[in-house]
């Protein structure tokens, strides 16, 4: 059979025909069925099919141990929101992108330390409850976290400024579920622009922001695993985000400072849903 446009899909698809995992088989299969047709409909000329192959190489050639160019690609195409959106299990605290920054393991923290190693303008208190969909509070459960300073920079982003760990902590639930810790209000602030997906961005028009947020990752046995953001209420590009990560269930206020409480607090449940038998 000749190799032309009518006959190519078929002839890629066969290729893929002793595949051993039926799973992979069926990816391969979409994969090459969508692609072809993506090309078919656009036509690219071989100029322009070099400055994609040009811009995917650029793209892995930027990604080193604590930057992660792949994930922030899938995240400005909205790939990352809907792979979190498809997979989500309902009655549980929705989620939302892992995002390019949790590339360093999280120090493990004593509950009520303090996340910010530098002493910031404007710190906070952040509690809540692991609970299950039933409000059952989820003892010993492992939340871990990590935010931007309030400059709008990840540790990783600023070695010799910031200290390792800066942002990070890694605690455990108390008796009743409950966590919290010390940290700052993070900032808002623009995703890395210095490599492709920065040209990408200003090729087409878009701002690099994202709202302020912290990130977090919980996790309790016999539970599906949660990673999710809690958003600050009030902050810019909350209805801009340069990743499409922001759900409004996940927006909370950071409330104060008062004659009560001298820092800003939010407190919040994080809800996780119970692994499939």
């Amino acid at each position: 059979m000749d190799f032309n446009e009518h006959t190519a899909t078929q002839a890629v698809q066969e290729s893929f025909r002793d595949t051993a995992s039926p799973r992979l088989h069926e990816l391969l299969d979409a994969l090459t069925h969508h692609l072809h047709a993506f090309v078919r409909e656009v036509k690219p000329s071989i100029h322009e099919w070099e400055q994609a192959i040009e811009f995917l190489t650029a793209v892995g050639h930027t990604c080193t141990d604590t930057r992660q160019e792949f994930v922030l690609l899938s995240d400005v195409l909205g790939v990352s929101m809907l792979v979190e959106t498809l997979n989500e299990n309902e009655g549980g605290t929705e989620s939302t992108v892992l995002g390019p920054f949790h590339m360093v393991e999280s120090p493990p923290r004593a509950l009520g330390d303090s996340i910010d190693l530098v002493g910031e303008a404007e710190p906070c208190l952040v509690s809540g409850h692991v609970v299950d969909t039933d409000g059952t509070p989820l003892p010993g459960a492992e939340v871990d976290v990590w935010q931007c300073n309030e400059k709008g920079f990840y540790d990783v982003q600023q070695p010799g400024i910031q200290p390792a760990g800066n942002g990070r902590g890694l605690f455990h639930t108390d008796a009743e579920g409950r966590f919290h810790f010390r940290t700052v209000v993070p900032s808002h602030y623009p995703i890395p622009t210095d490599g492709p997906i920065g040209r990408f961005l200003e090729a087409t028009g878009r701002h690099p922001y994202r709202p302020a947020h912290i990130h977090f990752i919980v996790r309790a046995e016999g539970h599906t695993p949660l990673t999710t953001h809690v958003f600050v209420a009030g902050s810019p590009y909350l209805d801009s985000d340069a990743v499409f990560a922001v759900k409004q269930s996940l927006i909370v206020e950071f409330a104060g400072p008062t004659d009560e409480n001298p820092v800003r607090h939010t407190e919040f449940d994080l809800t996780l849903t119970r692994e499939p038998a």
